[in-house]
């Protein structure tokens, strides 16, 4: 199963990946991503994914486990 990683050094906290996939992101008080769910079933993974890319400082990657 998929699984998201975060690098919250490099997050910046644009929150593209929160407009892409709220059930998965969001930010702290911080600003920085707070990952909801790492484990991204399959009917998920195009969706999850493409938030992850919209990260502008690639602080995000899914990737298989």
């Amino acid at each position: 199963m998929p699984v998201v990683k975060a690098d919250l050094q490099a997050c910046q906290g644009y929150a593209n990946c929160v407009v892409g996939a709220t059930d998965y992101f969001d930010l702290d008080d911080d600003g920085i991503v707070v990952v909801l769910r790492t484990e991204v079933p399959e009917t998920d993974r195009l969706r999850v994914t493409e938030a992850a890319r919209s990260c502008p400082v690639t602080a995000l990657v899914v990737e298989d486990a």
